[in-house]
């Protein structure tokens, strides 16, 4: 197995989007991550070595304005001047294109954590006929579109009133405030992330993981949640792609499971003939890095093999 660096010019034109990748000898499918707010790539490298032993090839790369894909201080939780929802996601389609053609015959899966599950359902809507083998969503949520408006125009205020790059406290309150409510007394800020208290000690005390998003990237992360409940939009909707929603029943992004399951639901609604949905019991936000992560990760191998194998 090799843990391999790289990077690429971003779509916002001067930015180098850091990407990593964990290769086994002889890959049998491709597995590309997306990682959610406030935190990066390298996150993942538990799930990416465990994934290179079963003999998936992982890729990850690091969003504008998060880890490694940073060029000063005041593009931490910045994306761009404009469209950087569209960019991110620019970003993303460009690592999916130059993977695939490293490995053309090799079947190919996105997967989504958090603001990454947005993301890449956001991606089966842009890209819809993107040739994957399927995705996984995890630790998504479903919001009602009028209060992403309200949101979104709260926003846009912010950045009008004081800028693009402010850091926006109100709205992080806004967005994550309440996620801590459910588990009190708390231990620590993030304690809704898992119960695996080193887990959270670790994210608590690295830099890369405590940064306030600015009032633009709400402004853009507002709308590029909208716009995946947009009915017209997901009517593009590749509607035989295997999907898998896997989320923690305690994880308040997805509102203790009722959003995951509305989630859900709007796909099978829309005609989605290939989806599953895993709920763990007792688990939060961050199913894997939980205490039963090893229940997860092979929950997650089972899925991918079944896939494969209807490729074949």
């Amino acid at each position: 197995m090799r843990k391999v660096q790289s990077d690429f010019l971003s779509a916002d034109g001067k930015t180098r989007i850091n990407v990593l990748s964990w290769q086994p000898d002889e890959p049998k499918g491709v597995l590309q991550i997306a990682h959610g707010m406030v935190e990066f790539a390298d996150r993942y490298d538990e799930l990416g070595c465990w994934l290179t032993e079963q003999g998936f090839l992982v890729v990850a790369n690091d969003h504008l304005g998060h880890g490694d894909s940073v060029l000063t201080q005041a593009d931490w939780g910045y994306f761009a001047d404009e469209d950087g929802w569209g960019k991110v996601l620019a970003d993303m389609h460009t690592l999916r294109q130059a993977t695939a053609a490293d490995y053309p015959d090799l079947p190919y899966f996105l997967f989504g954590h958090s603001m990454g599950s947005f993301l890449v359902r956001h991606y089966l809507l842009r890209w819809p006929q993107d040739n994957l083998s399927g995705a996984i969503i995890v630790g998504t949520g479903q919001n009602p579109n009028f209060l992403l408006a309200i949101a979104k125009s709260l926003a846009a205020y912010q950045v009008k009133t004081k800028g693009p790059r402010y850091r926006c406290e109100f709205l992080t309150r806004l967005a994550l405030g309440k996620n801590n409510k459910f588990f009190q007394p708390a231990r620590t800020r993030n304690d809704w992330l898992t119960r695996d208290e080193d887990i959270v000690d670790q994210y608590n005390a690295d830099p890369r993981d405590n940064f306030v998003f600015t009032a633009q990237a709400y402004f853009d992360f507002f709308g590029g949640l909208k716009a995946i409940g947009n009915k017209d939009k997901l009517e593009r909707m590749d509607r035989k792609l295997p999907l898998i929603f896997m989320s923690g029943e305690k994880d308040p992004i997805g509102n203790q499971g009722k959003g995951v399951k509305q989630a859900c639901a709007l796909y099978r609604r829309l005609g989605c003939t290939d989806l599953e949905l895993k709920l763990y019991p007792e688990a939060r936000h961050e199913i894997f890095n939980e205490i039963n992560r090893e229940n997860v990760y092979t929950d997650l191998l089972d899925w991918l093999m079944r896939q494969n194998n209807k490729s074949k």
